[in-house]
This record gives structure tokens, C-alpha cells and sequence, in this order.
């Protein structure tokens, strides 16, 4: 039996692939010879056995005989082994390794990646302990620790925790854990967290236990948090808070590897002295420049070439998706069939038309105020995203997508809070006062200048500046803003002089910058003699406007009203959209999310009549200001959200033309009818006296010119009529519905996308999209074909939390009612945001 036993079980000198499951993570190597027919190494011994002596079995556990083993004998852990609790059917005479003990170094003197030892060596030699700024590459938290701990040593960063994580669950870990600590800081949707310690022998506990502990997916790193030397240099300098309860220190900032010689430390004289030299010289610098421009280091030309590639993918998704999305038993759309001949690509796509103004075309930019690197108060943009613990600011000075005379009151204003009485807003802790400042540029007609200058067309500028004055004395603030309007003015007077048309104050009380747009707005009064306002400055902030221009129609602009950043390239984008949307005087155009009615308005003498529809007030306002102003006559303006009122206007107009042939038969007295209705119903129609409805549009108790609620009040309104200087009503036929849509980020709610796709009269929509994704998730509602029999969703399921965009579209489409759908006819592209990956799409769809 023992000779059984011997044959049945490999020699360890005779080393094999295991056959019972292992798997190992050495190299392979050829199995040893069979006994039977000896290889020279067993006829020629070296180890003191004479030729044709029967070879012993070595013992394992002898150090000599050990060395005349395989070369990756016990070098590997056995996993069969660690996988059965112990067990392993070869015993000790398996070829692996059964726990770290047996286990032993291979011969390049590695050691198993799964062992012990070997994420030990790994451990000692990248220094992990030892080199915490490696980890701090990205975090550049400068609101992270509020004072709360004076010695740097003793407070530190945790990098990689769920985003779910609240404070309090951040104690409980640590406690769960056996930490004892100071105090610890963590907020929803970051994945950083700040702890501080009274004690080094805690700080390195902490360290022992938490570093590269796994928590969910990721291990844990710690972080140091070192304060910069320019808080210590202007500590002294800035005035003490008025009161400890409603103030912050300006905060310790949380040390990063990635310090960038920037305009934060050196524009104001201020010279990077040796102690902020990073540790690591060879780190990637990270400049706003790079965060908010990253194309700028490419040439034009190449630029357009990337996002032409990038679009072509996109759509490509649209073609994919669509065919996934098309029901069973319902043939392929015909556009989805010839996809193959065009590359895969929905439609023709006809390319990118580039901006006319490449550098500073930026007429709107909102930068955040914070802290740099350095620990200045800095006005400009954040260097990352604040999920990521990133809070720290730099100047806008080398972005060059914003122009001069908003990079200069962003500046006029970072002087300012240098020497101000009221704190920064912390975003860690939702505490402060000055939060954010708007610069919108209001410009005069006319051509670009030579170099690409158009900053000389620059004649009005508005000034938003968001606060939060929740906890703060009114006398305090008060004296802040006085002293602020002082220095906007005086800075912009001492400049060539620069305009400045409007300051306005925005009191905001959420936690992130993105105010709702009826957040109160408050004027603040500048001195005539530095104003280059056509208005007079009022207390109501929400009545201060500037002035732009398109196709040489003016354009009234409210603080928190929609208008393209890029002026001169959104003529090019409306030109385009006018001119895929096939109008005619018989053509009624729904301008949907119309803002301040820029596309409706810069068609309308292209089309019979112009329904704009749009959820902001004072958005609706401005299109019915800038209507009057224009003398435009034959556009409509509803305020509501598109999904609450488009259904019932589509019915509504649409219902009306079906019934064309019996209007135009009707009688000249039935046409008359609804003259007196409309006067008297109506706050949402433009008519042709200026003096009468616009007055009472404005002195009306409806909200900025229109019905409190539009969608209660269009069942008894005449909505295609006109009304000429008579006093009569004509009803026109319209032949031809055209919608033009150019939703926000997010795109068309799925409401709006029931209303378009159900109903038949609209044969043709042109789709405006910022965001290509969005239009690719709601062309995919619009094209997809209805099933045969529509499917109901279930609302009990929650699987769509983890779709994406086009999942949910391709999801919805099965419960589209049955429809005619849409066809993509061609794309094309203009670049309205030049040295970012950003771009609108236009496409045309038919049926």
C-alpha cells in the first residue's frame, strides 16, 4: 500500500500543474520527466548518488535537499489551500505554499503579490507612510479644517471615502475603529474627509490603522494638511471679524504637491518664497487655464477637428441605441438601415462651423470666490471639482475665453475682500458671506476689430454679487456693500474708464452657488459720474438690464435671463436653425425654452406667428420688452415649464388648423367674435399698440408680464389670431408647424418629448442641444418606432437609478404611444465655446 501511495501522489521532485484546482501566480514551467526514462540530471547526480542507485525521496524539511527542489518549490500561496479552510488533498507534498509560514522568496527574490510579505515590501518601498504629499496631488481643500486645529502635524486628509458619507458616519467609523481624535469633518458627495488629533501618539495610531485599510472598493489614504505661508504673512493684515459667531478665519489650506507659479501668489508683488516649493518637482501643475480651457494649449483648427470626432461618436450612439430600442416584431426605421452607408452615423453630418471670435467671447462669467493655493482670497475659478476636495481658486487672468474687462472686475474685486469685514463662504461648512460674482457684457453692433479685438464693442457691463446674509448684522453689511460699490466704481473709472452699467446684490441662502431664479436681487447705487448706464439704478434689482445685440435687433437682458455666452456665433447657430427649419409665412414656430426670445424673435419675419414658451419670469419679460422694442408683432410669449403647458398648446393650435378649410369659409362677423375675449383674457399675446397691452403686461398682477398660471387660461384664448389696427381678428392658416427647441444641459423633460412625438400636424423640429447626450437620449424617443402593443413601466422598479440617459430614452420609448416617429435628416455643429471640448449640436428631424 505504500508503494500505491508513493505512485499515486507527484514527487516533490517532481514538481507539476496541480490538478485540484490550484492556481497559481508563477510563470509556468515544463513538468519534470517521467521516471521511467530518466534525463541526464538523474543519470549524472550531483547530490553524492552513484549512477544506477535507486534515488531516495528527500525530506522537504532539510535545508540541503530543499535547495535541489524545484527553483519555485513553496513560492507561490496555495489557493485550493486557503480556499478549503486548511485543506489540501496533496498534503505536504504539495508544490505550494500552505500559509506564510511554508511560504519562500522566488529566485529573483520577489516574493507572491497575494502574500503578506509581499505588500509589506511593496508598502516599504513606495514610502507610503512616509510620503503623504503623493496623496495630496488631489486634494486642494482650502476650507478644509476652519481653525480648528493650530498645529498642522496634528491634522490630516482621509482620501477615498464613499461619497455617501456624512460626518456622522465618518465619527462612527473612526470609533468603530478604536481612533480617538479631536474632531472630524465630512460632507455628502465628497470622497475627502478631515480629522484632527491633540496628540501625535493619535495621529499615528490613526495612520497605522487607517492607511490603506479598504473601505467599499477603495483604500484609504491619509493625507497631511500644511498651511501655506501667505496666510501667515497676511494674517495680521486682514481686519478681525466683527463678531466670532457670524465669521470665519480664512482656513488652513490643505497642502497639495501640484502648485502652479500662478498669478495667485505673484500678480500683486507677492514672490513664492522656497517653503512653497512642492516636494515633488516633477508634479503636474493644475492652473485654472487647464480646468476651464482645456484645448487652449491646441491650435484652432485642431480643436475643431477633435470635437468634430468626438460629435461623430456621439451620434453614433444615437444609431446604436435606437436599433436596441426599436420594439419586437416592428421592422427597422429605414434611417437606422442606411446608418452602414455613412459610417454608422444616424444622418449626414455636415461638420462644424467654427466662432467668429476665438479669444475673450465670453459675455457672461460667473467666478466663484475662495482661496487659492496659497491661502489668498482669490475671485476666479475652481481648480476641480468639490466632490473631489477641491475648493482651492485661481485667477481667470490666463483663460483665454474671458475677456479683459471681466478678468479686471474680477481683480477690482479680489482687492476689495483682501480688507473686508465679512468672511468668504466655506463650502465645507455652508458658512460666509461673499459667495460668487457675475460679470454680463452688454455689446454694441458692429465688426470684430483687427487682431480679434471686440472689447471695444463692449458698452455695458452688469455686476452680480452673490451673498449670504443669514446670520449677519444689516448695518454691517450694508457699510460692506456701500464700500464695495466704491470700489467697483473707482476701479473702473480709473481704467480707460471701463462701463458699468448695473450692480446688483443676490441674496442666496442654498448651499451650492446655483441660485433659483427668483432669489432676491438688490440694487446697489453707483455714482453717475463712474455709470455708463443708459438706467437709472432703483432699488429693485430684478429691473436692471443691459443691452445686446443679434442680427441687429436688440435684445434687453434681465440679471438671471438665458443668453448665449457667445453673441457672435449664436447668429451663426440661429441663421443655421432658420434655415433647416423650412419657414414661410404660412409657418406657425414654437420656439420652446425661448429665454428672452432670441431665436423666435430673430425669425419672425420668417414665419406667420411665434409661440415662445419658457419657465423664467423675468426671461418672459425680457422676450416681451424686447418684442416691443424690436417692433416685432406676430410673437407670443407663455410663462410656464414647457411639460405643463405644451400639450395643451399643441392641441390647441393644431386643432385649430385641421379646421382651417371651415374658418376660412366663416363669415367676417364670426372673426370678430373673439376680439373682446382676447383683449380682456389674455396678458400673453403680443399686439400691435404698444401703449396699450405692453402696459398692462407690466402693471398686470401676473408674474413679469404673464398669467400666473398660463396653462388655466389658454382653453378660452384665440391663440393663432392676430390683431391689426382695427380692432379686428383674422384668423390665419397656418400650413406649416415647425417647433425649434434648445433645451437646457439636462434636455427635454419627457412630457415635452409625449407632446412633440404624438401629435401629427408637426411634421418638422429642429433640435438645439449644448449637450450632445441629451439630444441623443431624446432623439431616440423621438425616432424610435411604437410597439405594437405599448408596454407599461413598473414603478415599483428602481433599476433606472443606474441607467444612463440613453438607457432610460431607449426605456421610455416602449411606452410611447403610438406615434409616427422622427427621422434624423442631418447634423451639423457650431462652435459657440472655443478652448473647451464644448460645442451645440443642431439637428433636423422629420416625418
Amino acid at each position: 500500500m505504500a508503494a500505491s501511495s508513493e505512485s499515486l501522489n507527484p514527487s516533490p521532485l517532481e514538481p507539476s500543474h496541480p490538478t485540484n484546482g490550484h492556481d497559481s501566480t508563477e510563470p509556468p514551467h515544463q513538468p519534470a520527466p517521467d521516471e521511467s526514462k530518466p534525463s541526464n540530471a538523474q543519470s549524472q547526480s550531483t547530490d553524492g548518488v552513484e549512477p544506477g542507485e535507486k534515488r531516495k525521496r528527500a525530506d522537504p524539511t532539510d535545508d540541503a535537499v530543499e535547495q535541489a527542489l524545484h527553483p519555485l518549490w513553496k513560492t507561490s500561496l496555495c489557493s485550493y489551500f486557503r480556499r478549503s479552510n486548511g485543506a489540501c488533498s496533496h498534503g505536504d507534498t504539495c508544490r505550494y505554499a500552505h500559509g506564510e509560514a511554508e511560504l519562500r522568496p522566488r529566485p529573483d527574490s520577489s516574493w507572491d503579490p497575494t502574500s503578506e510579505q509581499a505588500k509589506k515590501l511593496l508598502k516599504a518601498e513606495s514610502g507610503e507612510k512616509s510620503r503623504p504629499i503623493e496623496v495630496e496631488a488631489e486634494v486642494l481643500m482650502t476650507d478644509a479644517l476652519d481653525g480648528d486645529s493650530s498645529d498642522p502635524d496634528l491634522s490630516k486628509c482621509l482620501l477615498n471615502l464613499p461619497m455617501k458619507w456624512s460626518a456622522d458616519k465618518l465619527r462612527n467609523f473612526l470609533s468603530e475603529q478604536g481612533i480617538v481624535y479631536k474632531s472630524a469633518k465630512k460632507k455628502k458627495g465628497m470622497t475627502v474627509g478631515f480629522v484632527n488629533f491633540e496628540s501625535a501618539e493619535q495621529v499615528k495610531r490613526a495612520i497605522e490603522e487607517l492607511d490603506g485599510r479598504s473601505v467599499g472598493n477603495k483604500n484609504l489614504k491619509v493625507a497631511d494638511v500644511v498651511p501655506r505661508s501667505f496666510e501667515k504673512k497676511t494674517k495680521l493684515a486682514v481686519p478681525a471679524p466683527q463678531s466670532s459667531q457670524n465669521t470665519i478665519k480664512p482656513p488652513p489650506i490643505c497642502d497639495n504637491n501640484e502648485v502652479s507659479a500662478s498669478t495667485n501668489a505673484c500678480e500683486d508683488g507677492d514672490t513664492m518664497d522656497d517653503d512653497l516649493t512642492p516636494v515633488c518637482s516633477a508634479s503636474k501643475a493644475r492652473s485654472a487655464r487647464d480646468v476651464v480651457t482645456p484645448l487652449a494649449y491646441m491650435p484652432y483648427i485642431d480643436q475643431l477637428e477633435s470635437k468634430k470626432n468626438n460629435l461623430m461618436q456621439t451620434l453614433k450612439r444615437l444609431t446604436k441605441n435606437a436599433r436596441k430600442a426599436c420594439p419586437n416584431g416592428v421592422s427597422l426605421p429605414e434611417w437606422i438601415l442606411k446608418s452602414r452607408e455613412i459610417g454608422g452615423l444616424p444622418c449626414k453630418f455636415e461638420g462644424i462651423l467654427e466662432s467668429p471670435l476665438v479669444n475673450g467671447y465670453r459675455n457672461k462669467c460667473e467666478f466663484s470666490i475662495g482661496y487659492s493655493i496659497q491661502g489668498k482670497p482669490t475671485v476666479g475659478f475652481m481648480l476641480g471639482n468639490f466632490r473631489e476636495g477641491v475648493t482651492a481658486v485661481e485667477e481667470p487672468t490666463d483663460c483665454p475665453n474671458i475677456s479683459r474687462i471681466a478678468c479686471k472686475y474680477a481683480a477690482f474685486f479680489q482687492d476689495f475682500l483682501q480688507h473686508s469685514d465679512l468672511p468668504i463662504w466655506n463650502r465645507l461648512n455652508n458658512t460666509g458671506f461673499w459667495r460668487q460674482l457675475t460679470v454680463r457684457e452688454g455689446r454694441t453692433p458692429g465688426k470684430v476689430a483687427e487682431g480679434g479685438n471686440y472689447e471695444v464693442n463692449i458698452s455695458e457691463v452688469m455686476l452680480i454679487v452673490q451673498v449670504c446674509t443669514v446670520g449677519f448684522d444689516d448695518g454691517l453689511v450694508n457699510s460692506e456693500f456701500e464700500k464695495m460699490a466704491q470700489a467697483f466704481s473707482v476701479g473702473a473709472s480709473a481704467d480707460s474708464p471701463l462701463p458699468l452699467t448695473a450692480l446688483l446684490v443676490q441674496d442666496h441662502k442654498g448651499i451650492s452657488n446655483a441660485a433659483p431664479a427668483d432669489a432676491p436681487l438688490r440694487s446697489i447705487p453707483i455714482s453717475k459720474a463712474e455709470s455708463h448706464s443708459r438706467h437709472e439704478t432703483g432699488t429693485d434689482g430684478a429691473e436692471a438690464r443691459i443691452n445686446d445685440y443679434i442680427d441687429n435687433l436688440r435684445f434687453c437682458i434681465s440679471p438671471t435671463a438665458f443668453f448665449q455666452v457667445n453673441t457672435l456665433a449664436a447668429e451663426k447657430l440661429y441663421s443655421l436653425a432658420g434655415d433647416w427649419a423650412g419657414l414661410g409665412p404660412d409657418t406657425l414656430l414654437f420656439d420652446i425654452c425661448c429665454g428672452t426670445g432670441t431665436i423666435g424673435l430673430t425669425l419672425a419675419h420668417c414665419v406667420g406667428m411665434v409661440v415662445g414658451i419658457e419657465m423664467n419670469a423675468s426671461a418672459v419679460s425680457d422676450a416681451v420688452r424686447n418684442a416691443e422694442i424690436n417692433g416685432v408683432k406676430n410673437c407670443r410669449f407663455v410663462c410656464a415649464k414647457a411639460e405643463d403647458v405644451m400639450g395643451s398648446l399643441l392641441k390647441e393650435y393644431l386643432n385649430l388648423i385641421q379646421k382651417q378649410d371651415e374658418i376660412a369659409n366663416s363669415s367676417e362677423s364670426n372673426n370678430e367674435e373673439p376680439t373682446n375675449t382676447e383683449a380682456k383674457g389674455t396678458s400673453d399675446n403680443i399686439p400691435d399698440s404698444e401703449d396699450s397691452k405692453c402696459l398692462e403686461l407690466e402693471n398686470s398682477k401676473g408674474t413679469s408680464g404673464c398669467l400666473d398660471d398660463s396653462s388655466k387660461g389658454l382653453d378660452n384664448q384665440p391663440q393663432n389670431s392676430c390683431t391689426s389696427e382695427s380692432g379686428t381678428t383674422s384668423v390665419q392658416p397656418f400650413k406649416n408647424v415647425v417647433a425649434i427647441v434648445d433645451p437646457p444641459r439636462v434636455g427635454l423633460h419627457p412630457t415635452v418629448i409625449k407632446a412633440l412625438r404624438t401629435h401629427p400636424c408637426l411634421r418638422r423640429l429642429v433640435y438645439i442641444s449644448c449637450n450632445p447626450e441629451s439630444l441623443v437620449a431624446n432623439a431616440i424617443e423621438l425616432c424610435t418606432p411604437s410597439a405594437n402593443k405599448t408596454e407599461k413601466g413598473n414603478k415599483n422598479n428602481r433599476g433606472w437609478r443606474n441607467m444612463s440617459s440613453a438607457g432610460l430614452a431607449r426605456h421610455r420609448a416602449k411606452s410611447m404611444p403610438p406615434s409616427e416617429p422622427f427621422r434624423p435628416i442631418k447634423a451639423m455643429a457650431v462652435d459657440l465655446f472655443p478652448h473647451t471640448p464644448h460645442c451645440e449640436l443642431v439637428m433636423l428631424l422629420e416625418r
